[in-house]
């Protein structure tokens, strides 16, 4: 395969990478690690190439999604701040687990199973006694667990986190799936931003591919957003 289709290919991985986390609040990576080492890249550089587009993606995305007082900037706080160290600490034990990465691409394949299985059946709000929706229980330990884990999920898998959060929010915490998936995309954002950084410092970033990623990214996200809004106004 030629250098130059190699970096188209990665492009379309790319902007379906960013409909998906538009759409879903999730990093998109369970489309684009996979398919960048189906493209040639090695199974560490597969897991740390992502991460630097899952940035624009979510900026793109939020931009939208904040035009329509979506996104709930305490519950961003309360995650991130237990988010941003586990990332860094994710992102370090990659390296550490046996295999190459080899392990890190078996996970990932697990995590494209849920997605599927989640995208096919998505979490339901949960109601109370009287059929009506439940008010959000959006303490500040419950956030600090979510942010927890799916920190340490994006730094190890190079993957958004998304995926943990959006049931994490909608279900044990009991915020509305729109802004579940709007405030979602932000935190994996900012998740994103350490990630990055220690796995650029571990040097597991190609930076070929995360252009080629970012590229597809940015308008990719902002159709998922848009899609997303127009249907929610339908």
């Amino acid at each position: 395969m030629s250098s130059a289709v190699q970096f188209v290919l990665t492009i379309i991985a790319g902007f379906a990478t960013g409909v998906l986390s538009a759409m879903f609040g999730i990093g998109g990576a369970v489309v684009s690690t996979p398919a960048i080492r189906l493209l040639g890249a090695t199974a560490l550089q597969a897991v740390g190439s992502t991460l630097p587009s899952v940035l624009p993606s979510s900026i793109t995305g939020s931009i939208r999604y904040r035009r329509e007082h979506l996104i709930l900037p305490r519950v961003v706080a309360w995650t991130a701040l237990a988010g941003v160290p586990a990332s860094i600490v994710g992102s370090r034990l990659s390296s550490a687990v046996p295999g190459d990465g080899h392990l890190l691409m078996l996970a990932t394949a697990a995590m494209v199973a849920f997605t599927a299985w989640r995208t096919a059946f998505p979490p339901e709000q949960p109601l109370d006694a009287a059929g009506e929706p439940r008010a959000p229980r959006d303490g500040p330990w419950r956030l600090l667990l979510v942010g927890l884990a799916a920190g340490g999920l994006s730094g190890l898998l190079g993957v958004g986190g998304g995926i943990l959060m959006v049931p994490a929010f909608s279900v044990w915490i009991g915020i509305p799936l729109r802004r579940t998936i709007a405030t979602s995309l932000m935190v994996v954002g900012v998740l994103a931003i350490p990630g990055t950084l220690t796995h650029w410092a571990l040097g597991h970033i190609d930076w070929t591919y995360a252009l080629g990623l970012t590229l597809g990214v940015v308008p990719g996200a902002w159709l998922g957003a848009r899609f997303k809004i127009g249907r929610a106004h339908v």
